[in-house]
């Protein structure tokens, strides 16, 4: 054989391997609104970046006559690129080759990228669209899991990692995403769960459907797995990019600054007004964010997840920093379970890759009730105490208006090393609000009035006038400065400047035992 005909054979082979489990099997793959793996990656990296590795990896499975089924790249695409010229690792599953399910070489590569990832110090992103196990491996299938998932275990707080599910994730497939620091579902195209609805039939005799059980609403919603969803795959693999755009490399360098066109000192007249006089009143928290963020850009990430609490992406004078805000339109912004886990592993997250910390505190407390106190609040609010607590990054607080008994505390305070805590005029800092101080100070008292309400509601007003203010937390210097609502954003920016040079480092440790 000739070198030229060598070439030809190359070439012969690469396209039969671009062309995945074949023409039909992409043909199908469209026909469900999908797009192939390599579509994918085509979409998600800069144009022309993509470099392919293992193209000619086949499996070793003699089972099943299973010898007689193979396919050039084994069910899964993987390789390195670039986005925004930035140096990322990425593997797709192929549901065109055996349903993308997961063999011992299929693991392998996947394994062999994010080695790379952690040699380079760089993200890894993984597409995810499989039948699950491929069954005909048995152990060997199990054993490709573990080693993914052992790596991801490593990867953690080394490099991001972020999970897109365009497809079905079932059983064990599932804890690869679910040990990545984002995951994202596609709305009616994708699904998680550990067991089927056919084996929850069996076993509790319950009809549900895949999409019920871990449909991209469910997880969205319910149970907080999935962090974005997305209608379409480019929306989605957009998504990814701008993600990624608001992180650093890995742990040991900063995210990306842009180049910020909003004045760095605009006056936002509408927050010396948004603070309803009514203490029971609602106001909107995002219209607080959109005011204060460079151009008003907010990547909120679990946005149909305890509405109680926002978290999420924005730039101050082109920085990146994660906001973490209480909502009082969603349950008076009281904190409960599910958003004190939210925004815990959010603040784990940007204290792992150097991301500044800005929390806006308007919080009456913690849900009461048998309901929570089952559901163990107690360890869940810890969980966001303590990732306060430890988080060593700079750290900007704003208390807007209530901050009460425990819920101010784990809201970022300054004996949590809050760096730099400021608070509105309207702030009301104390152990608990004025109507339950007062009845809890001087009940014995009012039982011995002619008119006991009349007498609360007038040690009501002192109690608000002596503690249900700003000043009393700042004639301690727990509360650094007083300031008008409408210099937010300048005095959030100045905090960030001063605190770049920020070095704080915790007792050295194999880790923390955070309350799980």
């Amino acid at each position: 054989m000739s070198q030229l005909d060598k070439i030809r054979e190359l070439v012969e082979l690469r396209e039969k391997a671009r062309l995945g489990g074949g023409e039909k099997a992409i043909q199908k793959q469209h026909e469900k609104g999908k797009y192939t793996a390599r579509e994918r990656i085509d979409m998600l990296l800069d144009k022309g970046s993509f470099e392919e590795m293992d193209m000619f990896v086949t499996h070793r499975c003699h089972n099943f006559g299973m010898e007689k089924k193979q396919s050039l790249g084994d069910g899964v695409v993987t390789g390195y690129g670039t986005i925004d010229g930035r140096l990322v690792y990425v593997f797709a599953q192929d549901f065109t080759v055996n349903a993308g399910s997961l063999s011992e070489t299929m693991a392998m590569k996947i394994c062999k990228i994010m080695d790379a990832a952690m040699k380079m110090g760089a993200p890894v992103i993984g597409i995810n669209d499989s039948g699950g196990a491929r069954i005909q491996e048995g152990i060997n299938a199990l054993a490709g899991y573990s080693e993914i998932f052992q790596r991801n275990i490593m990867a953690s707080g080394v490099i991001p990692q972020i999970s897109g599910i365009f497809g079905p994730c079932a059983g064990g497939a599932v804890y690869s995403p679910a040990l990545t620091d984002f995951t994202l579902m596609m709305e009616g195209t994708s699904y998680m769960f550990l067991t089927g609805p056919a084996v929850v039939k069996t076993v509790l005799g319950e009809d549900v459907t895949q999409e019920q059980l871990g449909g991209a609403s469910v997880h969205s919603s319910k149970s907080g797995v999935t962090h974005f969803t997305a209608q379409t795959e480019e929306e989605a693999l957009a998504m990814i990019r701008k993600l990624l755009s608001y992180m650093p490399q890995n742990n040991m360098e900063q995210a990306p600054r842009v180049v910020c066109t909003d004045p760095i000192d605009r006056k936002e007249d509408l927050l010396n007004e948004i603070i309803p006089d009514n203490p029971n009143k609602a106001y909107d928290m995002y219209e607080v964010i959109g005011a204060i963020v460079d151009n008003g850009e907010f990547l909120e990430v679990q946005k149909d997840y305890a509405k109680n609490i926002i978290v999420g992406f924005a730039r101050f004078n082109g920085e990146s920093v994660g906001i973490v805000a209480n909502q009082p339109m969603a349950f008076a912004g009281v904190l409960d379970c599910n958003a004190s886990r939210k925004a815990a592993r959010f603040v784990r997250f940007c204290d792992a890759f150097n991301i500044p910390l800005v929390t806006l505190v308007d919080v009456p407390g913690f849900l009461p009730g048998t309901g929570q106190e089952y559901n163990a609040v107690i360890l869940h609010g810890a969980k966001l105490l303590y990732a306060f607590g430890e988080a060593t990054v700079p750290k900007v607080t704003v208390t807007l208006r209530k901050s009460y008994g425990g819920s101010h505390i784990v809201m970022s305070c300054k004996q949590l090393r809050g760096d730099m805590n400021y608070a509105w005029p309207t702030a009301e800092i104390a152990v608990m609000g004025a109507s339950g101080a007062a009845a809890v100070l001087y009940a014995k008292e009012a039982k011995e009035q002619e008119d006991p309400k009349a007498f609360i509601a007038e040690k009501e007003a002192e109690y608000t006038k002596l503690f249900a203010n700003p000043y009393n937390a700042a004639k301690y210097g727990y509360i650094d400065d007083v300031i008008e609502p409408r210099n937010t954003r300048f005095r959030i920016i100045r905090a960030l400047a001063e605190l770049q040079t920020k070095k704080l480092e915790n007792p050295k440790r194999k880790h923390g035992n955070i309350p799980l």
